[in-house]
């Protein structure tokens, strides 16, 4: 409500703060939030024009369903940490000893944050304002106010009071950084107390880590409509299409799109209610942007939560294979198939996990039919798991492949795990000793005919899509090396698969010779298979 205001250049409405209009609103409504969200705070646009701050539709919306403790799944760039920037500082200076942090992955984004919304925010507001509640101490990264309140920003968070906690882009450090995603876990969640106000929001970064956790735990609170404890997180979703920049103007006979568009787009009507049916500026848009994005389309502009976490995270080695496998229609129901051998392949865990996949060799297709997975357990459990397998299921078993170190002892017997299988009549086929690099390029190859199923090997894909590269912070860059967790040892079982399996091995060995020998590697494999 801005009466008398001027029009400039960039068609927004300017605050005449000096304006007796706006001067006798203020005064009736200075006690109100919401007013105040919208009629006191300037920011700087995304295309750098200073503007009045009044909430959008996605913005409008949080607000007006807000909760104690808040998990935010959205697209990108739809305006939640500028909304959450004026809501804190408008927070603080309406109320003492009230005290807001925000955290972020990296130094720049946290100085960003503070200098380009915070603190222009308050700069901008009418004098009137910073007269009766001014700054007492402003720093690089923070302000503390007459009233006692006071607004930072940082990587962590830890050794603070806060009643207002804003973490962005959670995903993004669960994923690259998972030592700083634990001491956020430890230094701030860990410290807030019920009727805190806690906002973390992200895009997705792949089905793993602690903002997948709790989007996930937050989701079943939802869909099972169970009351909230001050505790509990509410969980958002805001998809590209509910922000009202993400259209192109254009006419229907100038859209093009391919097949697996136009699919995508028919599935995606069938959903939405009435109201939101997809408009042609909408799909133009979506399409002009995935002919660029590619797979990360899905993360960076999901339809659905469960498209932003199937999607490809930056540094995972699969990424384009379950892509693909998905488009194929490959992970789906598969059933076992009686008078088929079952084949199993392990990765052997001393003091780390012990994982078997279930497959079986259908013409040229590998269908993947089991998992399985576990730790602190010696040969004899997981081959009671086989046994049980064999009885419930009516498997019959072939092959059984075991990576090079299947030599080494069994944490619960002095003896290699080589020779407890030997004694339980089971004969494991010894991978060859290839290099990383080579195993994954063999899994790349092996992933183009796998068929997995969606029940049984639930964990396995969610484990094996999340095998991802090392991050280095110092040079900002991902290392050759994978990160090793629970993700790379569901990983190394499948590459010993990959480099020990029939249709596979031989490509696999000449891939390792041909790496040896710094030559180039013949793209059709020994067997014939291209």
């Amino acid at each position: 409500m801005i009466s008398n205001a001027a029009i400039d250049a960039t068609g927004f409405e300017q605050i005449d703060f000096n304006d007796p209009a706006f001067l006798d609103a203020y005064n009736r409504n200075m006690g109100d939030e919401y007013w105040r969200l919208n009629n006191l705070y300037m920011i700087i646009d995304k295309d750098g024009y200073e503007i009045p701050f009044q909430m959008n539709t996605i913005q409008r919306l949080l607000y007006n369903r807000l909760w104690y403790c808040n998990v935010i799944l959205k697209t990108r760039q739809p305006g939640i940490t500028t909304f959450f920037c004026i809501f804190y500082l408008d927070r603080c200076l309406a109320n003492p000893n009230t005290h807001a942090v925000f955290i972020s992955y990296s130094k720049d984004e946290v100085k960003e944050t503070f200098h380009n919304i915070i603190r222009f925010a308050y700069d901008q507001l009418p004098f009137f304002v910073k007269e009766a509640m001014p700054a007492v101490s402003d720093t690089t990264t923070g302000m503390r106010f007459a009233n006692g309140s006071s607004i930072r920003v940082t990587q962590s968070g830890r050794g603070g009071t806060f009643q207002l906690v804003h973490i962005s882009e959670y995903g993004k450090t669960c994923a690259k950084w998972p030592f700083k995603a634990r001491e956020i876990k430890s230094g701030t969640l860990n410290a807030i107390h019920a009727g805190n106000f806690v906002a973390i929001e992200s895009t997705a970064e792949g089905r793993e880590g602690e903002f997948y956790n709790i989007c996930q735990y937050s989701r079943k609170l939802q869909e099972a409509k169970k009351p909230l404890n001050k505790l509990d997180f509410k969980f958002f979703f805001f998809p590209w299409y509910d922000n009202p920049f993400n259209s192109l103007d254009i006419k229907q006979n100038q859209l093009v799109l391919y097949g697996y568009q136009r699919e995508y787009f028919d599935k995606l009507d069938v959903k939405l209610p009435a109201h939101k049916k997809l408009t042609i500026g909408q799909k133009a848009w979506y399409v002009s942007k995935q002919n660029v994005q590619g797979d990360l389309m899905k993360r960076e502009h999901p339809s659905d939560p469960d498209e932003a976490f199937q999607s490809a995270i930056e540094g995972v080695y699969y990424a384009s294979e379950f892509s693909l496998a998905r488009k194929d229609g490959r992970i789906t129901k598969v059933p076992h198939r009686d008078g088929i051998l079952v084949d199993t392949w392990w990765d052997l865990g001393v003091d780390d996990y012990t994982v078997i996949w279930f497959t079986q060799d259908v013409g040229r297709e590998i269908h993947v039919i089991n998992f399985y997975f576990n730790c602190g357990e010696g040969f004899d459990f997981y081959y009671d798991i086989l046994d049980g397998l064999k009885e419930k299921q009516r498997y019959r078993y072939g092959t059984h492949g075991a990576p090079h170190d299947v030599v080494q002892r069994d944490r619960l017997r002095a003896e290699s795990y080589l020779d407890a299988a030997r004694k339980k009549g089971l004969v494991f086929r010894i991978a060859p000793k290839l290099s990383i690099l080579s195993g994954i390029q063999a899994v790349r190859r092996m992933l183009q005919i796998c068929w997995f199923d969606e029940e049984n090997c639930a964990e396995g894909i969610e484990m094996l899509e999340s095998y991802r590269k090392k991050w280095n912070e110092a040079t900002g860059a991902w290392h050759d090396k994978p990160y090793h967790d629970k993700n790379s040892n569901v990983a190394d079982a499948f590459r010993t698969l990959a480099t020990a399996h029939e249709f596979t091995s031989a490509y696999a060995l000449e891939m390792h010779r041909a790496q040896t020998e710094h030559r180039n590697i013949d793209k059709k494999d020994p067997r014939g298979w291209t």
